[in-house]
C-alpha cells in the first residue's frame, strides 16, 4: 500500500538501493588487492575509474531491476543476482589477462587498465540489466 505513493516508493527504492550499493562496494573492496578508498585519497585515477564503473554498473543493474519488477523485494533479489554476475565479470577480466594482473596495474595507476575496467563494468551492467526483463 505504501509503495502506491510515488514519494514513499522513491524514498524506499533509494534507501534499499543505497544500502545495497554500500554492501556491494564493500564486497568489491574485499576482493581487490588494493584498498580502494586509500588509493582514491592518494589521487589514483585508475582506481577511481574502475570504482566509478562499478558504482555505475551496480546502479544501472538496479535501475533495470526496479523498472521491471513489482516489489522492492523482487528488485533487490534480481539486483543482487545482477551484482553477482558483475562480480563474476571482474574475475573473468583478471583471468583473461594472463600477461598482467589487473589489480596490480590499477593500483599502479595504469589508467588504460582502469578505463577498460570501468567500461567492462558499465558494458556488462547493460547486458545483465537487459536480461532482467526476461
Amino acid at each position: 500500500m505504501l509503495l502506491a505513493n510515488p514519494y514513499f516508493a522513491t524514498a524506499a527504492y533509494f534507501a534499499v538501493t543505497g544500502l545495497a550499493m554500500i554492501l556491494f562496494l564493500t564486497i568489491f573492496e574485499l576482493v581487490t588487492k588494493y584498498r580502494v578508498w586509500k588509493e582514491i585519497k592518494k589521487g589514483n585515477i585508475a582506481v577511481a575509474m574502475a570504482t566509478g564503473g562499478k558504482v555505475f554498473g551496480i546502479a544501472n543493474i538496479f535501475r533495470f531491476s526496479i523498472e521491471h519488477h513489482d516489489s522492492i523485494g523482487q528488485a533487490l533479489i534480481w539486483g543482487s543476482f545482477g551484482f553477482l554476475l558483475l562480480l563474476v565479470s571482474y574475475f573473468v577480466f583478471e583471468f583473461m589477462t594472463p600477461s598482467f594482473h589487473v589489480d596490480a596495474e590499477i593500483e599502479r595507476d595504469n589508467r588504460a587498465v582502469g578505463f577498460l575496467s570501468m567500461v567492462l563494468s558499465i558494458g556488462f551492467s547493460y547486458i545483465v540489466g537487459a536480461s532482467l526483463k526476461l
